[in-house]
This record gives structure tokens, C-alpha cells and sequence, in this order.
């Protein structure tokens, strides 16, 4: 997008949406109502919104339960036994993993604890952890107790990775500096792939690479990355990662996880992991024999048979993805969050009121922008949901705002626009 021609008008907002060849898939969601009227839905980014086809997916799994009960696990075009597997290509793509790699599963948290004990393993000399200073959380907890687990203290484990004075985002060189600082002591680097707060992308790529070259794993917490922005974990050699559905993939509240495990790993089972029977080879799984053998891939992590239900509201959002395409998701995303953030500047001006705290580089964020708030507080943020605009209030005073390219349009961003003019008025 051309700042040059960029224009703070209906016009130019409606010209755009009608230039979008995306467009056609916000007629494929249902919006909330505030007020009686089609909210601004811009917290994508926490929950994203019901794909109308979610009703007729799950109708087909109950049709089937109703009418198989449990032959539904081996008859029927996409028995219950193998529908994992449905997922995987979506996945695969979304991730830029090989379907191998990927596996819905779990909850989150669930998974960062199971790839843990894989991933993590300390040694009198090897046992540090870095990660980002106020991650999710989700990681710190999980963080915390894994290393307790071990015996060892977190305080003395746990590398925090804060800004430099006067900035709110990390840069990739001080990243990079602290792993070769911590050097033969860095068992791992366990980081969010975009950080939730600020709406920072790390570079994923590089940070790998430095991890590996001290002698150290790599994973990443994917919650507010995945089908937010392009990836490329195989490529990368990232060791593991995980992800929840329910943000940008838009699955359902609470729905499904899932996880990568580099094919480097593929067939490791001398690998520690917590073994389930989903987990063990499916060849012989009905042999109901002790000594576990896992399967190849990111498979061998399972641990019980799979939520049918969650994976069919699931894949009605990802075939979603595959029609609509992950690179002209981000060119859209681009679009989107590049006239949002012209329009913040543009309005807010020289008021102080707001500060976009998320990267001003496009490369280095993903449709989220971070608005720190300076004056009125949550009562900004509660003025603009009565006027109709979902966002995400964070504490202590940071509003989010996340037009996703699925749903939403131009004319969303200006109508923001128009609420952000008046309300500033009043705060100023």
C-alpha cells in the first residue's frame, strides 16, 4: 500500500474492498452484535469468529455417531480411527511443515508440557531456558513447574529477554547475543513466535539457527502466529512448536491444539516423552501389548484418541484456509493493518493519547497492533465498544486491535476510524 495515495475516506475504503479478492469470505463467518448492530470485530487475535459451515460439519459427525455408534471408527469416508490425518494438509501448509511433522491434539498447554519432557533435558552443565520477558502465561507457568520438576530453581534457569531502556520491543540482536552469552549453558530457547502483547514476529529463523549453533533447541509458542502469518518451521529447523486453533485459525472457543516436531525426530524412540495409546504404532495398537513403540512423526506424541467433534469444527475453518491461500491472507493482513496504523497516526496526530507500541516493520508484526494507551485508560476502550468495536483490553494499558484478512474489510478500519476521531475528542 502506496502511503501517498492512502486516504482517510469511504471512498477509498469501499474502492479497496471492492479490489479485494479475498472479500468474498466475510459472508462465510457470522459477526456479533453490539447494540443491535454488526460489530467491528477487530480481537481476532483471542477468538476468532464461527465459519457459517461449522453447523454442517459437526451435523455430519453427529449424523454419523447416530447412525454408525462406534463402526463410525472404521466405516464411512472419513472414519473416526484415521481423522486426524484430514487436518494434516492444511496444517502442513499453514506451518510450512511436511504433513508428517504436524498433528492436531491436546490443548496448548497440554502440548508445551508433553514436548517438554522430550525437549528439555538438563544437565549439571546444559540446563538454561530463554524466553521473552512477559510471555503468555501460559509458557511462564509451564516454565516455571517443568524446571521445578527437574529439582532445579527458576530463578537461576529461566533467561528473561526485556527490551532495551525506552523501547517495547526486542530486538533480534539482542536475542541473538544473549543466546551466544549464555553460550555451552542454554539447554533451550522456548520463545513465542509472535508475542502476544506487544504484537512483535520474531525472527524464528535466526533465532533457531543461533540456538543450534551453541548446542541448544528451539521451540516456539505459535498461539498468535499460526494462520496469522507465514511459516516456514521445516525449512528453519525449528525443533518443536505448538499452537491453539481457537485465535486466527478460528476453531472454536477452547478447541483443539496441535504441535510440529521436526522430522529429525521422526524416529527417535529413545526420545523421553509421556506415551499414550493414540501415541503407539497404529499397525499394532489393537495388539493391546505392553512396551510402548511410537509412531513416525509428530504422531508418536499422541496420547488418547481424538475429540471428533473439535476436529470437525476445526477443519471447517482450515479448508477455509487452503481455498483462501496463507501468502494472500498476509498480503491482505498487510493491507489491512498498514491503513489501520495510517489512520491511528493520521487521527491521533500529535495528541499523545495513543502510541502503537507493535513494530512500525511489517515484516516484524502480524495483523495486530498494540495501542498504548497515555490518557483515559480502560475508559478509551470501553467508549469504543459502545460504539461498536471488539477489541482486547490488556493490563494495565494496552488496547489490541487485530483486523484479520478472513473477515474483515477497508470500511471496518475507516468505520474505526470515524469512532477513534470522536472519542479522541473527549480525551483530549
Amino acid at each position: 500500500m502506496n502511503l501517498k495515495t492512502v486516504e482517510f475516506s469511504e471512498s477509498f475504503a469501499r474502492e479497496m474492498d471492492f479490489k479485494d479478492s479475498l472479500a468474498q469470505f466475510r459472508s462465510r463467518f457470522y459477526f456479533p452484535k453490539v447494540k443491535g448492530q454488526e460489530a467491528i470485530y477487530f480481537c481476532g487475535n483471542s477468538l476468532g469468529l464461527q465459519p457459517k459451515m461449522v453447523k454442517d460439519y459437526l451435523d455430519q459427525e453427529l449424523k454419523n455417531w447416530a447412525e454408525l455408534a462406534v463402526d463410525g471408527h472404521f466405516q464411512g469416508e472419513d472414519a473416526w480411527y484415521h481423522i486426524r490425518k484430514k487436518s494434516k494438509p492444511a496444517l502442513a501448509e499453514i506451518l510450512g511443515a511436511q504433513e508428517h511433522e504436524v498433528v492436531a491434539m491436546n490443548n496448548l498447554s497440554v502440548n508445551l508440557h508433553l514436548l517438554m519432557v522430550s525437549f528439555y533435558r538438563p544437565t549439571a552443565e546444559r540446563f538454561k531456558i530463554i524466553i521473552e520477558k512477559g510471555a503468555f502465561p501460559s509458557d511462564q507457568y509451564m516454565l516455571e513447574s517443568q524446571v521445578k520438576f527437574h529439582g532445579l530453581n527458576p530463578d537461576e534457569v529461566i533467561v528473561e529477554l526485556g527490551p532495551r531502556a525506552g523501547e517495547y520491543t526486542l530486538r533480534t540482536e539482542d536475542i541473538l547475543a544473549e543466546i551466544r552469552n549464555q553460550g555451552d549453558q542454554l539447554a533451550l530457547v522456548n520463545m513465542a513466535g509472535l508475542q502476544y502483547y506487544t504484537g512483535q514476529l520474531f525472527d524464528m529463523k535466526a533465532i533457531t539457527a543461533a540456538a543450534h549453533e551453541v548446542g541448544a533447541l528451539a521451540g516456539f509458542d505459535l498461539a498468535h502466529a499460526v494462520g496469522n502469518v507465514p511459516l516456514q518451521l521445516h525449512d528453519w529447523e525449528v525443533d518443536f512448536a505448538t499452537w491453539c486453533s481457537y485465535k486466527y485459525l478460528n476453531s472454536g472457543p477452547g478447541n483443539v491444539s496441535g504441535i510440529f516436531v521436526h522430522e529429525r525426530f521422526a524416529e527417535r524412540p529413545d526420545l523421553p516423552r509421556f506415551a499414550g495409546w493414540w501415541g503407539h504404532d497404529e499397525g499394532q495398537r489393537f495388539a493391546m501389548e505392553k512396551g510402548f513403540l511410537p509412531m513416525f512423526g509428530a504422531d508418536g506424541w499422541q496420547l488418547a484418541n481424538s475429540n471428533v467433534l473439535a476436529l470437525a469444527a476445526h477443519q471447517a475453518s482450515l479448508d477455509i484456509f487452503q481455498e483462501a491461500g496463507i501468502q494472500r491472507l498476509r498480503e491482505k493482513s498487510e493491507q489491512l493493518t498498514g491503513y489501520l496504523e495510517f489512520l491511528i497516526n493520521k487521527i491521533s496526530g500529535e495528541s499523545g493519547i495513543l502510541e502503537i507500541i507493535t513494530p512500525e516493520n511489517r515484516s516484524q508484526r502480524g495483523c495486530q497492533l498494540s495501542l498504548l494507551i497515555h490518557r483515559g485508560g480502560k475508559t478509551v476502550f470501553d467508549e469504543w465498544y459502545q460504539q461498536g468495536v471488539v477489541g482486547d483490553w490488556r493490563h494495565p494499558n494496552v488496547i489490541r486491535l487485530a483486523p484479520t484478512p478472513l473477515y474483515n474489510s477497508f470500511m471496518d478500519v475507516f468505520r474505526f476510524g470515524k469512532i477513534l476521531e470522536q472519542s479522541l475528542k473527549k480525551f483530549a
